[in-house]
């Protein structure tokens, strides 16, 4: 096929600049090619084989996240079953190959015809599951020839797909493939029942499932704790672009009782001077927590994996990437402590962030004027602050439930045992 084969020539391209990024010591593709040496003997030895093994599979940390409810319900529902984590990015797995819910977590490898039947055959699943978008025609192909029930949680399909164009053929056949599709928006079953994709069901999106759960959490950060007699503003997963609007604010207002957080995305040691330099007083949190005594006006959080809970103590959020044409990260996670959102204008690939914008749940700016509009407002106007904050609490927990609608799936078409 002319398609398969112009596919498999842009993974070898892929892997030809992976190769060459990490001789130029790019950190990232070194990890992204030594996770996935000797995979086959690290795959066997972890005895997966028995053909009781639950595969779920995410591209990255984010969409992890997102089928973490899933991925824990069946863990809980399913106790007898083996669970493997595979990850694509080093973003993803770097974090979580620890991971204490999964009982092997390891990279997938790169998608090639040999890989996909070795891999298959070494851990014979029960069922497999992929997180939102990840529609690799190998595996997806292998898996539907050996009857493998294989799910899509949390789907989200946009127009502008390569499923919907013309020359798309291939990967419509994928999703034909595929035993059943939960998508997150009508939207997405209408588009995908224009194509003859019948096999699908509203069920929402698990991340709300997620950071519901984040509510019950027992977490606590005493250094953050620490600072809350001010008013934290926590601003999350931040670009450059957020970053320098944040310090135009910061240098022209500064308000008093107030202490600017910044969680950037990437942590790395350029970033993280490039942050410093535009805020000329910020503390990093590693240095706050050999010194505590320190009451840092804005702190830079140089670690992963602490934004969640930073949410939690914030006065109001904002949320990076909508700057730029990336588009903003997740919206949810402050939102579900009942905290106002900020976000940037670049967000209309997110129905969530589309609708929490609608509901009065977030706020958008596009520059130092609107920002400041924005955050006069909320610290000067109790009422209007209140209504904000309940508005963004309130969406969420509407919008909770699509992990059970995964779950009742599963056990009504009996993919699994319960001995």
């Amino acid at each position: 096929m002319l398609g398969t084969g112009i596919y498999n020539t842009g993974l070898q391209l892929y892997q030809f600049v992976v190769r060459i990024a990490a001789m130029a010591g790019k950190s990232k593709a070194r990890k992204w090619l030594d996770g996935r040496k000797d995979w086959q003997n690290k795959l066997s030895a972890a005895q997966l084989g028995d053909g009781s093994t639950i595969w779920v599979h995410a591209a990255s940390l984010g969409e992890f996240e997102q089928g973490r409810p899933v991925l824990e319900a069946l863990r809980k529902n399913y106790p007898a079953n083996k669970i493997l984590l595979t990850f694509f990015s080093p973003s993803g797995y770097e974090v979580r190959k620890d991971y204490q819910g999964a009982d092997f977590v390891c990279y997938l490898p790169l998608d090639t015809a040999k890989n996909a039947r070795e891999f298959i055959e070494i851990i014979k699943p029960a069922l497999a599951i992929f997180i939102k978008y990840e529609f690799w025609y190998h595996y997806l192909t292998t898996l539907h020839a050996r009857n493998v029930p294989t799910l899509l949680v949390s789907g989200i399909f946009r127009p502008d797909q390569i499923f919907f164009k013309g020359y798309g053929s291939m990967f419509k056949k994928l999703l034909k493939q595929l035993t059943h599709i939960f998508v997150q928006n009508p939207t997405s079953l209408d588009l995908l029942r224009n194509i003859g994709i019948n096999q699908v069901t509203v069920s929402g999106d698990t991340r709300f499932d997620r950071v519901a759960d984040l509510l019950k959490e027992q977490r606590s950060v005493p250094e953050i704790e620490s600072l809350s007699d001010n008013r934290l503003i926590v601003a999350g997963s931040t670009w450059p672009e957020d970053e320098k609007l944040l310090s135009q604010w910061w240098q022209q207002h500064q308000p008093s009782n107030t202490c600017l957080i910044l969680a950037p995305h990437e942590i790395h040691e350029e970033h993280l001077q490039a942050i410093e330099n535009l805020f000329p007083d910020a503390i990093r949190f590693s240095l706050f927590k050999t010194q505590p005594a320190t009451k840092p006006k804005v702190l830079i959080i140089d670690n992963i994996g602490m934004l969640t809970i930073l949410y939690r103590y914030a006065y109001l959020s904002y949320v990076g990437g909508g700057l730029a044409k990336g588009g903003i990260h997740n919206v949810l996670e402050p939102a579900v402590y009942s905290k106002p959102v900020i976000i940037g204008p670049v967000y209309d690939k997110y129905f969530e962030a589309v609708e929490l914008v609608a509901a009065g749940g977030a706020a958008v700016v596009t520059d130092l004027q609107s920002l400041s509009q924005i955050l006069e407002k909320l610290f000067t106007e109790p009422e209007f602050y209140s209504k904000m904050a309940a508005t963004a609490g309130k969406y969420v927990q509407q919008n909770i439930g699509a992990t059970e609608k995964v779950l009742t799936y599963i056990q009504e078409k009996r993919f699994l045992s319960k001995a």
